[in-house]
């Protein structure tokens, strides 16, 4: 896995890096193998996971037919130009 860093911004890099770990599941086997996990359990978290994708495939399929309602869009706030904080909150009390 590769990430580039512009312009000396480590912290974005980092942040990008982060991200595609976590697209790729690689923080949550990391997680996983922290302890050991007997074969019986694993097992069974294999059975669920593949259970949960089914439905998961199952119901967007239902979605794409007109069978179940789309889900509603969630809303996200407005992002402000340059990504500053807020200026509310400065520490100055007088």
């Amino acid at each position: 896995m590769q990430v580039f860093v512009k312009d000396n911004n480590v912290d974005q890099a980092l942040k990008v890096l982060k991200k595609k770990m976590q697209r790729e599941g690689i923080l949550r086997e990391i997680k996983q193998r922290k302890n050991y996990e007997k074969p019986s359990e694993r097992r069974v978290r294999e059975k669920a996971e593949a259970t949960r994708r089914a439905r998961k495939v199952a119901r967007k399929k239902a979605q794409h037919e007109g069978l179940l309602p789309m889900p509603k869009a969630k809303a996200r706030p407005a992002r402000r130009p340059g990504g500053a904080p807020s200026s509310t909150g400065s520490g100055s009390a007088s």
